[in-house]
């Protein structure tokens, strides 16, 4: 399994190569169209429509390479200042909302060196593969086309016997080479990436403030939500079934003396109302503050939540001590519904989570062998895990390919307590 995975991460990464080499020559038609539209300025009404334009594009491509870079598991955030009202096209706003951004000539400044990388390190990461492709063809080729024919192999020529045999094996050792570097060639790619297109210090702290604006707006939405949902609970559930329960017991009690049969049945009835009453109360409970988790913590609670799915789960804790309980409640119901998202969507034949705790983070990663194509966008329960996690500063990245598999990188800042003597790990 893992032999395969190995060879599929590198074939896709040689295809990665291959997209990022022919992105790389796309800067270059940008940088051309950028250097007209800036000449263009001065022209009235066209430069204030084209050069917009023109940044809207390489804006396009930068963001295409933020998503190349998070595949690689580089992630870079957008520093773009958000569009003012009434920034129409072609309007004086609209143009110097994209002029005065610093981001907006950090892409630019991008465009050149990105695509001299951008091409070397593609090309690279497809060259090397095909290289040992061709070795390995040489030997039944050669074999095939007669040992009197001499020189065959366009960068691997041949000329006897013991050359062609060599070339297999040399052939096998560059494109296990190949497979093997293509993926730190795109990384090292998106690395460089990262030190044009990253936010800066001074926009990291306005995007900083802008997230925390919509993710307090979404915690005290979500808290609403949470009290309405509870609400509707009890009022539906458990307090309906009080009332009935009164009203059984104010019957059997009329009923007491002159039908003691009667009040019998109603007092029966009244036990198993109770007892309804109280299995919706627990469950209740249990929606809001596991009693599992608070008992056992975040490693009981996961496992006992991995072994009620109907799939395996691969269960791997390294905790040193327990988060504070309002971060260790977020965490646990985190990795639940991503375990849900796993169960109804994925597909999968089992699934794997892995939490560890370092450098005052703790880190859940949810994965499965899926068929992929996860997007928080699409509303699959991972947006609800995104704002979970922001209202306590935590975030989640999604690498999830078609044809799988799906990760689910989820990072809480926190502090623990009650040290244990040893960690854990084990499979549910």
């Amino acid at each position: 399994m893992e032999t395969r995975s190995w060879a599929r991460d590198g074939l896709r990464a040689v295809g990665g190569g291959a997209g990022t080499a022919g992105l790389a020559i796309t800067n270059l038609l940008l940088v051309a169209v950028a250097l007209v539209a800036l000449v263009l300025i001065p022209v009235p009404f066209l430069g204030l429509a084209l050069l917009p334009w023109v940044m809207t594009l390489v804006r396009k491509r930068a963001d295409l390479e933020r998503r190349l870079a998070a595949r690689a598991g580089i992630a870079i955030a957008r520093p773009y200042r958000p569009r003012p009202e009434r920034a129409l096209p072609g309007g004086w706003r609209r143009f110097r909302w994209i002029v005065t951004d610093p981001a907006t000539w950090r892409d630019l400044a991008w465009l050149v060196p990105g695509a001299v990388v951008g091409l070397a390190l593609g090309l690279l990461a497809v060259a090397v593969p095909l290289y040992g492709v061709e070795g390995i063809s040489l030997l039944p080729l050669w074999l095939y086309l007669s040992v009197d024919w001499y020189g065959y192999g366009f960068f691997w020529p041949i000329e006897n016997l013991p050359q062609a045999l060599l070339s297999l094996p040399q052939g096998v050792l560059f494109l296990a080479i190949g497979l093997t570097a293509a993926p730190l060639l795109l990384r090292v790619n998106a690395l460089f990436t990262r030190l044009f297109l990253a936010p800066t210090k001074a926009a990291e702290l306005r995007l900083r403030v802008a997230q925390l604006t919509v993710t307090r707006a979404d915690t005290v939405d979500a808290q609403a939500a949470e009290l309405r949902r509870i609400e509707r609970d009890l009022h539906d559930g458990a307090q309906a079934r009080l009332v009935s329960l009164g009203m059984t017991i104010g019957l059997a009690e009329e009923l007491l003396e002159r039908d003691p049969a009667a009040a019998r049945r109603l007092l029966i009835e009244a036990r198993e109302v109770s007892s309804t009453a109280l299995l919706e109360l627990r469950n209740l409970v249990r929606g809001i503050h596991p009693p599992v988790l608070a008992e056992r913590g975040l490693d009981g609670a996961v496992r006992a939540l991995a072994m009620s799915l109907p799939m395996p789960i691969a269960v791997e804790l390294d905790l040193p001590g327990r988060p504070e309980t309002p971060v260790e409640s977020a965490a646990y119901f985190a990795v639940a519904e991503a375990l849900a998202n796993v169960v109804r969507h994925s597909r999968a034949g089992s699934a794997r989570v892995s939490i560890r705790y370092a450098g005052g983070l703790l880190a859940l990663v949810v994965s499965d062998d899926g068929r992929g194509g996860a997007d928080p966008s699409r509303g699959t329960g991972l947006r609800g895990i995104q704002r979970r996690l922001a209202a306590f500063d935590g975030t989640m990245t999604v690498s999830s390919p078609p044809g799988g598999p799906t990760v689910v990188m989820m990072e809480l800042p926190c502090v623990l307590s009650s040290p244990k003597t040893s960690p854990s790990s084990g499979t549910a």
